[in-house]
């Protein structure tokens, strides 16, 4: 009997229900931020004038609260449900965990105030401030890196503890990814966070900064999300995976390919040949192994096609799936020297990191919270017409965004390698940058009824009864 002696329940559905809180409001802060940070483009921004609220400050709350508020909360949250369900037991210590979302709530606010006031740092999804001037141990504003790895630290101790009390048994291939990706998530923000400034200059700390860059993104956004993906879809489907196999292959692919990808985000620089030749080479080989992946999810579907109608959550889910494959294939294009020639620093690199991030990974957060919330608050949903409402507004606007961004970033690619002004370039521009803000605009009011129908389910939706839920899965 695994329950511990003062017979607490496994899951603790408190944390769970405060992170996904937490989450909802990172992520309107950060789409918010967004929003506005687009309209500069148009000559509207509301905050003109202002050296606090600049546009440059408002991209680094939209970007980092997309990642450390929005994801690292929802993801935490997943763990706390899917941990304690897969070893039987439970996390290291309901304190700590309060502990930690006590503080890593502190951590982004720190950060944010870090942000408006100049204390960011020059990595990109790394701004989250030192505390130090550059290259010195001058402390000039909370360390906020500190303070993230001992959240870390914790956050990781907290999940390995049921981990390892279960290591005795046959893990399932979601503990694998979440397993691997809490371990690599302090590797990895060590290294793009403290290496570049502390001990490489130059282009060798661009190259680990670029690893950064996309290790946070594969090693730990993609195992976590790919873990959920095979705890949850079998789990609402009542089948299994189609083949464990595929899911070892696509583990062991993620490993070994993964981690040297990220310098493709420098492709043509000073970064030695041989090297970016190796990024371009290993990510080729990902997204080819990737396959495999979506292969098994969609096999998985086989024989419960309905869900697709009948069931939100794996609309969510499959939804997802279908821009990850379309991001996937895109990739294994976009990082050759002949596309980069084009592409680079244009409104495609913009196109391609949205579809990913909100289309893949937020896409299926949205899944797992439309399946798990009305367990968490024990009342049904509020209002299902909202539940539609913001699936087929953030599905048409990320859509759109991406479409309209991806045509944008070739007109201004092919307009800059015939050498035209880079004012011509700019007007040229512009009726795309009216088309992303309005798809925006779209993916804003989808996420507002969202979070509209989680507040209002927890306050007057019916109470849950999970009965129906099960015959509701049985008849699709």
């Amino acid at each position: 009997m695994n329950a511990t002696a003062k017979n607490e329940p496994l899951v603790d559905y408190g944390l769970i229900k405060w992170h996904l809180g937490a989450a909802g409001v990172a992520l309107a802060i950060s789409m918010i931020a967004g929003f506005e940070y687009s309209l500069q483009f148009l000559g509207f921004f509301p905050h003109a004038g202002s050296e606090i609220a600049s546009p440059g400050h408002f991209r680094l709350i939209h970007t980092n609260f997309a990642a450390y508020g929005w994801l690292v909360n929802g993801f935490t949250a997943m763990l706390y449900y899917v941990v304690p369900r897969l070893t039987g037991f439970q996390v290291w210590s309901k304190k700590i965990g309060w502990l930690i979302f006590g503080a890593w709530q502190f951590i982004l606010v720190a950060a944010l105030t870090g942000y408006l006031f100049d204390k960011a740092q020059a990595i990109e999804w790394g701004e989250t401030p030192t505390g130090f001037r550059p290259g010195s141990f001058d402390l000039n504003w909370i360390p906020v890196d500190a303070l993230i790895v001992v959240g870390a630290v914790l956050l990781i101790s907290q999940f390995m503890v049921p981990l390892f009390k279960a290591r005795h048994q046959k893990y399932y291939v979601t503990l694998w990814y979440l397993t691997a990706g809490l371990v690599w998530l302090a590797l990895t923000y060590l290294m793009g966070n403290i290496v570049p400034e502390w001990v490489l200059p130059g282009a060798s700390g661009a190259a680990v900064t670029g690893l950064f860059i996309h290790d946070l993104v594969g090693l730990y956004v993609t195992p976590m999300g790919w873990g959920l993906m095979y705890f949850f879809v079998p789990l609402i489907l009542q089948k299994p995976i189609w083949s464990h196999s595929l899911s070892v292959i696509g583990f062991w692919a993620l490993a070994f390919f993964y981690p040297l990808g990220g310098v493709h985000h420098f492709l043509i620089s000073p970064i030695p040949d041989y090297v970016e030749f190796g990024a371009i080479t290993t990510t080729i080989a990902i997204e080819v192994v990737v396959t495999t992946v979506v292969v098994n999810f969609f096999m998985t579907l086989r024989g419960k096609w309905g869900a697709l109608r009948t069931n939100m959550s794996i609309r969510w889910f499959y939804a997802g799936a279908m821009m990850y494959m379309l991001t996937c294939f895109q990739c294994a294009f976009q990082v050759t020297w002949m596309f980069q020639k084009i592409i680079h620093f244009t409104d495609w690199v913009v196109g391609h990191a949205h579809m990913i991030m909100f289309g893949t990974f937020t896409f299926w957060m949205i899944g797992v919270i439309d399946w798990l919330w009305p367990r968490i608050v024990r009342r049904e949903w509020y209002s299902n017409g909202l539940r539609s409402w913001h699936f087929w507004l953030s599905t048409a606007g990320i859509v759109i965004m991406f479409t309209d961004l991806t045509i944008s970033g070739l007109i201004a690619g092919f307009m800059q390698r015939e050498l035209n002004t880079w004012t011509e370039i700019v007007q040229a521009s512009v009726p795309f940058w009216w088309v992303r803000t309005v798809s925006g605009g779209m993916l804003l009011t989808g996420l507002f009824c969202g979070l509209y129908n989680m507040l209002m389910t927890a306050r007057k939706g019916a109470p849950y009864v999970e009965a129906n839920h099960l015959v509701a899965v049985e008849a699709e």
